[in-house]
């Protein structure tokens, strides 16, 4: 069978992948087949996934101290996962990407083209001229970025290299731009190696700078491309930095020198090197390539001014021993960034947890406040005056019914039948005048616990964000409605102990039958009684009031049932004004309850993080080292200008010497970085 011609040949094809992070099996092969290096990238995989789905869930909603800040690193986190990490992991052998990024006009577009001798990428003066990245790839690279193998959140659009040099070619697909990855065939690009065209980091559009971030995220080496006018801008080095604080491969090209001024490239190397940079490649573009009558030859820049670049890149792209080396590195350093960025994580995961376990206290805190509230009104007496006792005392009558309970228990019995008979139209309005007095101390002490809860949750930053666009500083506007329920059935309630008390004791029978109505009023008042709270003759008209009631329901039930009667219906009524005050609370909570805050999360982003970090370690300590050189041939094609430095070698793949000298190292011996750049760069003795 021959092998198809999209196949990278003496790799392995790449199998299409199946959602989002999903891998063919000749992207990561079985445990058990595998010897100690393989089985180690595949516990570091698992690793990676296990903190994948962690971050994947992690939630940070509230505005908490530095949750902006955390909320962009957990986007940046997963990106890096899916865009490169695991792809990378997943399939080791797949081309080099080389991201091409910079600046508004720093050229990136006319580099790019200039390097394939083809129009790829539609250079202009509008700005934002790159919207859609435009991916350069070698024909028999293809199927490595078919798939969503990489940028699995960017649709592909595959452009034949004749509609690429069409200009706005890629704008006319039904793709919206900035989500699609436009994908051209290229033989001038040596096989293992891809180009990306990025949009600009500093674009006027929000969607392109974000866009642009991601796919710098996604490279294994940045092409960072800037002028000699906008070299120093802050938005550039904010990316650079945390480019080498990851250990990311970057090089550099400064485009548009004036002849003479060859101290701007002096000033660069300086930044560089303040920032962690200095020991990455710098190439310079005279401004004379891109002025001036002829300057540019056919939209190209002229070979000699791209030469550097273009054999730097071709003796990158064919030595698969120099691209593994720029893999390895910048891989090890997003996987160390990560590590860190997900213990900074963790720790923004607890500060929300703290967050919502705060703001859910001052809910409980108050609304608790708010049934002690009510517990206490309705227990002091306080509820036996104005209309309650008015309607009590025209229902019991004030004078030959109060003495003939002074005369005993006994003559009592002998008149209940004359009292119930008698006076049990009066008992609606006694319950009418409860219903009313209790309804007033409940919706006051939800008002108060509304009002209290919105002023702290106002004085809290994650709480304050809550409470845009909800009226919560008031109670619900049908809450009044509510309580009229809640007290309606707990009278009910009472009635129906008293019925079932009665039932129980065929004495009462008769007197039940006659006045059910008048013993639940007792009961209630029963309910109320406590003199505490009251002074001077309101204690004697309430002590008196709960007298009397007791007496009316011991002479029908016996003083224990009436002990056992009271602190029931008191549990009942409490019960409901819980519910009534729990369903205001869920008001707030319910904010919190949508965001996914309340569960502790920081601690498995941590263990997920300490498990990478060993698996990272065991894999490196069982890494081969380099040979320090490749004998496999060269394949592909070879960048314009490349062939104007090019040197040979012993083992076929072109090199260059880099532009200028590098700067004289004066650190000690132990602090001077070497590396793939100094080997690669001839730094050091042992280039070919």
């Amino acid at each position: 069978m021959t092998e198809p011609d999209d196949v990278p040949r003496g790799e392995t094809e790449p199998a299409p992948a199946v959602g989002k992070h999903a891998a063919g099996p000749a992207d990561a092969p079985a445990p058990g087949n595998l010897p100690g290096p393989g089985a180690s990238i595949v516990a570091l995989i698992d690793a990676l996934e296990t903190l994948r789905a962690r971050l994947g869930a992690l939630r940070l909603p509230l505005e908490t101290p530095g949750a902006p800040v955390a909320r962009v690193d957990l986007a940046r986190a997963v990106d890096q996962l899916d865009d490169y990490l695991l792809p990378r992991l997943r399939a080791e052998r797949a081309p080099l990407l080389v991201v091409v990024g910079g600046s508004t006009g720093a050229g990136k577009s006319t580099l790019v083209n200039s390097l394939l001798g083809e129009q790829v990428s539609a250079p202009g003066v509008l700005r934002p001229t790159t919207r859609a990245p435009v991916l350069v790839h070698h024909p028999l690279d293809a199927r490595w970025f078919t798939t969503d193998r990489i940028l699995p959140g960017l649709a592909r659009v595959t452009t034949d290299l004749s509609d690429a040099q069409r200009a706005g070619a890629h704008q006319g697909s039904d793709t919206p731009p900035g989500r699609s990855l436009r994908l051209v065939k290229s033989e001038s690009l040596p096989q293992g190696l891809a180009l990306l065209d990025a949009p600009d980091i500093d674009s006027v559009e929000t969607a392109n700078r974000e866009l642009a971030a991601q796919l710098l995220g996604a490279a294994d080496l940045w092409l960072f491309v800037t002028t000699a006018a906008r070299y120093a801008d802050a938005v550039p080095w904010d990316l650079l930095v945390q480019a080498s604080a990851r250990k990311a491969q970057v090089a550099m090209v400064l485009d548009r020198v004036d002849p003479g001024a060859e101290t701007v490239a002096d000033d660069l190397r300086r930044l560089m090197a303040e920032h962690g940079l200095g020991d990455a490649p710098l190439f310079v573009i005279p401004e004379a390539a891109e002025a001036g009558p002829g300057a540019l030859e056919e939209g190209y820049l002229p070979e000699e001014a791209v030469g550097e670049v273009a054999a730097w890149l071709t003796g990158l792209g064919g030595d698969p021993e120099a691209r593994a080396r720029v893999i390895a590195a910048t891989r090890d350093g997003v996987v160390d960034d990560l590590v860190r960025r997900s213990v900074h994580l963790a720790d923004a995961a607890d500060a929300q947890h703290a967050a919502d376990a705060r703001l859910r206290d001052a809910v409980r805190r108050h609304h608790a406040d708010a049934l002690a509230q009510v517990d206490a009104a309705t227990s002091d007496g306080a509820l036996l005056r104005g209309e309650v006792l008015a309607r009590w005392q025209d229902f019991v009558g004030t004078s030959e019914f109060f003495r003939s309970v002074e005369a005993g228990v006994g003559r009592l019995r002998d008149t209940l039948t004359a009292f119930f008979r008698g006076r049990p139209r009066q008992a609606p309005q006694v319950e009418q005048a409860i219903a009313h007095g209790l309804e007033s101390v409940i919706l006051d002490a939800a008002e108060q616990a509304a009002e209290r809860t919105y002023e702290t949750w106002r004085a809290d930053a994650a709480g304050a964000a809550l409470l845009q666009g909800l009226e919560l500083s008031r109670t619900s506007g049908n809450l009044r409605v509510q309580v009229g329920d809640e007290i309606r059935g707990w009278q009910a309630d009472v009635l129906e102990l008293v019925r079932e008390q009665g039932a129980e004791k065929r004495g009462t029978a008769r007197a039940l039958s006659l006045g059910v109505n008048a013993l639940g009023v007792c009961l209630m008042v029963l309910v109320f009684a406590s003199t505490a709270g009251l002074t001077g003759a309101e204690i004697g008209i309430a002590g008196g009031t709960a007298i009397l009631a007791q007496k009316l329901l011991e002479a029908v039930f016996g003083d224990e049932a009436v002990r056992r009667l009271s602190a029931e219906a008191k549990k009942r009524l409490t019960a409901r004004v819980r519910s009534v005050l729990d369903g205001q609370a869920a008001r707030y909570t319910a904010q919190l309850d949508a965001l996914g805050t309340q569960a502790p999360a920081g601690d498995a982003v941590r263990e997920a993080a300490r498990a990478v970090e060993g698996a990272a370690r065991a894999e490196r300590s069982v890494r081969p080292e380099a040979t320090g050189g490749s004998t496999r041939a060269f394949s592909g094609g070879m960048l314009r200008g490349a062939g104007t430095l090019r040197r040979p070698t012993t083992d076929g793949v072109p090199r260059v010497e880099a532009h200028r000298p590098a700067p004289a190292d004066d650190r000690p011996p132990e602090r001077r970085r070497s590396g793939f750049w100094d080997w690669f760069l001839g730094r050091k003795d042992s280039t070919p």
